[in-house]
């Protein structure tokens, strides 16, 4: 299995597991980077190269538990794979249902979590383009003057023109220069073209 550019971050303060799971991955073709703890990740961590994470779910200082909010927190594309012992099995469902993408028991099957490392980095390759998407929006909304901003936020909440200008205080004239500029800079096509790309970049309907 070679894939390249991926990196799969091994996190474990058990020093023995995290090297087991370096070199078996690595013997794979994979590339691995081993932490001993979650703040040595989010230190290190670069969440704009492909990759994934396998953490532990107990670890001293921050849980795997509390490592995945934070990650969660930073919006990091990378998916988690938890990693626990037998009497940890709740706490690693919990982190399913967090947003942790699966769970594996120690002692780790190999060619059942090298698939699922696969899955891992295919999702990882979708919420990637989502993030080069959402930064590029981030990029053309911030060429926005604060009019044209509140203009595309009347336009967001389904407002007409005429009403964003009773909102604002200003001419329907001067809403619709506003709202023709603002859709030239977001190359949006039409009204729905561009509460699809505010929608994308966070701002709330």
């Amino acid at each position: 299995m070679t894939e390249t550019g991926a990196v799969i971050h091994v996190v474990d303060d058990d020093r023995a597991a995290r090297e087991g799971l370096q070199f078996m991955l690595g013997s794979l073709g994979l590339e691995v980077m081993a932490h001993g703890s979650a703040a040595d990740l989010l230190a290190k961590l670069d969440d704009t190269q492909r990759g994934c994470i396998l953490a532990d779910v107990r670890m001293p200082g921050m849980s795997g538990l509390e490592l995945l909010d934070e990650l969660k927190a930073r919006q990091c594309p990378l998916p988690v794979i938890m990693i626990t012992g037998h009497g940890d099995v709740p706490m690693a469902v919990r982190a399913i249902q967090a947003g942790a993408l699966d769970f594996f028991e120690k002692p780790v099957n190999g060619m059942a979590l090298v698939e699922r490392i696969r899955t891992a980095l295919t999702l990882c390759d979708e919420q990637l383009a989502v993030a080069v998407g959402r930064s590029a929006l981030a990029t053309q909304i911030d060429t926005l003057t604060p009019r044209e901003a509140e203009v595309a936020k009347g336009v967001l909440a389904g407002r007409q023109n005429k009403q964003i200008a009773a909102d604002l205080g200003i001419s329907l004239k001067t809403v619709e220069i506003h709202r023709h500029n603002l859709m030239d800079k977001m190359n949006a096509r039409s009204a729905a073209d561009l509460v699809r790309m505010l929608i994308a970049a966070g701002w709330d309907a």
